[in-house]
Formats: C-alpha cells, sequence, structure tokens
C-alpha cells in the first residue's frame, strides 16, 4: 500500500497543542509529523509553547516560511505584493498565502491526513483542503470525519455501496438495525445530520468502521491504510479538556491566555488574549486590542504603522481612534457587562473564531 503522511499543524495556540499531546499519549505508535507555519507576526508566546511542545513530544516541528528567500517577513512580503492592501474578512489573503500554501507545499503530492484540533464543544467544521491528496481527522469530536466524507458515505447515490460495507464490518446484534438505517434515503426530512446522528447513536465505533471500510471504494488516502487506531476513539473533548491536558502535560497554557484584571467606572473586569496568531489579528475582539495596547504596547504601535491610505484594521475605526481614553473605557465596560450576561464557564472570552470564523481562517490552526 503507498505510504500515507500523518501530519498535524502546531499553531502555538491551545488545541493544536493538546491534540498533539493528546495523540502522543494516546497513540505513541502512530508516527506524526508537526509543523507549524511562521507568519513573522506571532506573539513571543507562541514560540516559547513550540519549543516546550518539543521537548514534550520529543520532536522537532517543521518550521514552515511563506515568501522563502525573500528580505522580509513573510507577512510584509505579501502585504507588499498587495500594495499595502491590509487582510480582512471579506479578502483574507493571509490564510492562503500565509498558512494554506505553505503547507500543501509541505506535504507535496503525498497522501496525507492530517489531524485538526477542533473541540467537541466547537460547531464549525474547519479547514478542508481541495487537494484530494489531503483528509482532515478531528479527534477531539465525537464526529472525526470531515462533512465531505460524512456527505459521501450518505449519499443516496452511495447506499448499496454502504450497505455493502455492511457486510464486512462486524456490527453485532445491531447489524440489521444499521442497515435499516443505511438502506434509509435522505429526504428532506430525513437529511444527512439526522441519519448521521442516528448511526452514531447505534455505535461511534461501528459507524467509524463503516465509513472506514466504504473510503476503500474512495480515493481518499485512508483508503491506502490497512487499519486506523482513532477508528474506536470515542472521546470528546471541550474547552476544559483541553487546559486539563496542557497543565498535565507540563507544557503549560500559552501566556497570554492568562488573565489581567482591570478596573472601569469602579467595577472589574479580566481580559486576555483567547487565541494564538498575528499580533495584529483583524478578528480580534476590541477587548484583544485594548489587551494588547496595554500590555504589548510595541505591538500595538506597529500593527498602528500599517494602517495607511485609508486600509484599517477593522472596519469601523482606526487603531489610533480605538485608544483613545474615552474609548477604551467604553470597550471595557461593554465587555464588563456582556461577561455579566453570559454563565460562568464562558464568562470572559469565546475562541476567537468559534463562532464567527467559518471555514476560511480555520487554517490558522497551522
Amino acid at each position: 500500500m503507498s505510504k500515507v503522511r500523518h501530519v498535524l499543524g502546531i499553531s502555538g495556540g491551545k488545541d493544536s497543542a493538546a491534540l498533539a499531546i493528546y495523540l502522543k499519549t494516546k497513540y505513541p505508535h502512530l508516527d506524526i509529523d508537526y509543523y507549524t507555519c511562521d507568519t513573522g507576526k506571532e506573539l513571543d508566546e507562541t514560540y516559547q509553547l513550540i519549543e516546550r511542545l518539543e521537548v514534550f513530544l520529543g520532536k522537532k516541528i517543521t518550521l514552515l516560511k511563506a515568501a522563502e528567500g525573500s528580505h522580509l517577513p513573510p507577512f510584509d512580503h505579501f502585504l507588499s505584493l498587495y500594495s499595502g492592501y491590509l487582510p480582512s474578512s471579506n479578502a483574507r489573503w493571509c490564510t492562503k498565502k500565509l498558512k494554506l500554501e505553505p503547507f500543501e507545499k509541505y506535504v507535496g503530492s503525498a497522501l496525507v491526513v492530517s489531524y485538526v484540533g477542533i473541540r467537541g464543544d466547537e460547531d464549525r467544521e474547519g479547514y478542508i483542503s481541495q487537494k484530494t491528496n489531503i483528509q482532515s481527522i478531528f479527534p477531539f469530536r465525537r464526529n472525526i470525519w470531515s462533512e465531505d466524507v460524512v456527505m459521501k458515505f450518505l449519499s443516496n447515490a452511495n447506499i448499496a455501496s454502504a450497505i455493502a460495507s455492511s457486510e464486512i464490518v462486524d456490527l453485532g446484534r445491531r447489524k440489521d438495525r444499521f442497515v435499516d438505517l443505511l438502506a434509509k434515503p435522505l429526504s428532506g426530512a430525513f437529511n444527512y445530520t439526522t441519519k448521521f446522528t442516528q448511526l452514531l447513536d447505534l455505535g461511534t465505533a461501528e459507524t467509524n468502521r463503516l465509513i472506514f471500510q466504504f473510503l476503500k471504494s474512495t480515493a481518499y488516502p485512508l483508503a491506502h491504510e490497512s487499519d486506523f487506531p482513532l477508528l474506536d476513539n470515542e472521546d470528546v473533548l471541550v474547552r476544559d479538556d483541553i487546559f486539563k491536558l496542557l497543565e498535565e502535560s507540563g507544557v503549560g497554557v500559552p501566556a497570554y491566555y492568562n488573565k489581567t484584571e482591570f478596573d472601569v467606572n469602579g467595577k472589574k473586569g479580566e481580559y486576555a488574549r483567547s487565541r494564538s496568531g498575528c499580533f495584529f489579528c483583524f478578528f480580534q475582539q476590541k477587548i484583544e486590542w485594548v489587551w494588547l495596547y496595554e500590555q504589548h504596547p510595541e505591538l500595538y504601535m506597529k500593527a498602528m504603522e500599517y494602517e495607511k491610505e485609508g486600509y484599517t484594521w477593522t472596519q469601523e475605526e482606526s487603531l489610533a481612534d480605538l485608544i483613545s481614553p474615552t474609548r477604551i473605557q467604553q470597550i471595557k465596560s461593554d465587555f464588563i457587562k456582556k461577561a455579566a450576561n453570559t454563565n460562568k464557564r464562558n464568562r470572559y472570552l469565546i475562541d476567537l473564531f468559534d463562532d464567527e470564523e467559518g471555514v476560511g481562517c480555520a487554517a490558522c490552526f497551522i
């Protein structure tokens, strides 16, 4: 069988680091190549986490850089090519040029299984490569498969193939129930989400093995593997589990997650950075820009220097306007009010890309 590479991108954030720890601990025989895409604009804490993770893994994390040979840092190189046009939610060239393209160059045409650290409490799919030689797996979720795999497996056109898989996979006493469910066609009243949930309810490991067997008839990389250890994995890891993994491993949580107390109008609040990534990421919440200004003023000033010729990091206001005393006070007050209206578990900061990101910059896991 063709050799399949197993790879995991380290962003410097909590989820990808925890995934590396989790797989190393639970599946030590998986030969995983670790890599990170360096934009040249990361916080120092990101590089520190990568160094500690290398010690835990006992393996070097390959550093990928876009625009090799350029005299400029990767981000600045492409910013120059785009004539100073800053990336935004509507033009995420940073993701494509600094993350996706270096990653796809790194793996080339090899058959690749890419492990992605999207948690079980997140409602997003994450980055799915358009290259057929790259297959994404999500170990922290109940459903480890990418959406394209599930939809292909459950499509009405493949019902016969799915049922054929049930003749090979040991489904025990629930075989008839699996077959009946596999034979039921999708319709407006019975969509693929409902059907797949019911299959998982019958048995997660059995459903995984059905899909794995089905993949033998496809061009997906796992079609070339005789077995896959995560098929029996029924773990679902959420945010609290991630922090526990990091702390108990000794790798530790990136320092920018540590909450810092602030006071405004006699009321106390806490802020921090919610994830890794470029220090000037345009998806930051307003309170995170304030955090950057007050905790890393030199980086905030560097971010301000990029704003020129009508291009700003946020659409509503410039960074110069954002740090006026009255504006900072307003942002902090609004954040305290918002925190008071959320439950204790998610009191301080949501993960930056959890609710507003989507597939495009989910590649920032890399």
